[in-house]
């Protein structure tokens, strides 16, 4: 991607928790079908090396995928519309544009698909696992009867991607003057219902804190 240094965020510790609290990556193939797209939770090691995951056997993206073509995982953080209104300069001396803001990690690597049901099982549990841990009362799969469970677990192919590269871009007004800065996360603030634009505030005042 397009990652200027200003932007571009390289510590692996960094990029795995950012991919973990995001958690839903999207994975982009090229093969037999062309290029195609899913939408997948995926698991991601301690030493950010592997990422590992399922999808629907009815999902023709896993056997269409050419296996010696890499692979492209992509998450997408809190982002937001920046207005030029938000800027102190634009009172100065108007030179100012709209803009985006945004959090996002890229992964490239090498797919390996699995359809050993026990390999299967294995990472099924621990992404139940790992996305309960925060409810009162967790999930687990070992909850759902046996035959159901053992039905669910053929209705899906187990894939791991082995990570050649990894990237993060957090693009948060770094390149603006301070003043600038400040009045960007003033701004997003004020949109005390859009989510996106309170997340990204959040994301900006932690970055300032460690410039």
């Amino acid at each position: 991607m397009y990652n200027p240094s200003g932007f571009a965020v390289t510590d692996l510790a960094i990029l795995r928790d950012a991919i973990r609290l995001i958690a839903l990556g999207e994975l982009i193939t090229v093969g037999s079908g062309g290029i195609e797209a899913s939408k997948v939770p995926l698991l991601i090691s301690d030493d950010a090396t592997v990422l590992r995951g399922h999808l629907a056997r009815a999902n023709p993206q896993w056997a269409n995928a050419d296996l010696s073509v890499p692979v492209l995982v992509c998450w997408h953080g809190p982002d937001a519309y920046v207005s030029p209104s938000f800027y102190p300069s634009k009172a100065e001396h108007g030179e100012v544009v709209p803009t985006w803001n945004y959090i996002t990690v890229q992964a490239r690597g090498s797919l390996v698909v699995h359809d050993d049901a026990n390999w299967v099982r294995q990472v099924v549990e621990n992404l139940t696992d790992l996305h309960e841990s925060a409810s009162i009362e967790p999930w687990r799969f070992q909850d759902a009867p046996p035959r159901y469970a053992g039905s669910m677990l053929k209705a899906v192919v187990g894939i791991e991607i082995k990570v050649t590269s990894l990237e993060g871009k957090w693009k948060l007004s770094q390149n603006r003057p301070a003043r600038d800065f400040e009045g960007v996360v003033a701004g997003l603030e004020r949109r005390e219902h859009d989510p996106g634009a309170l997340r990204v505030s959040s994301a900006m005042r932690n970055l300032d804190a460690h410039r």
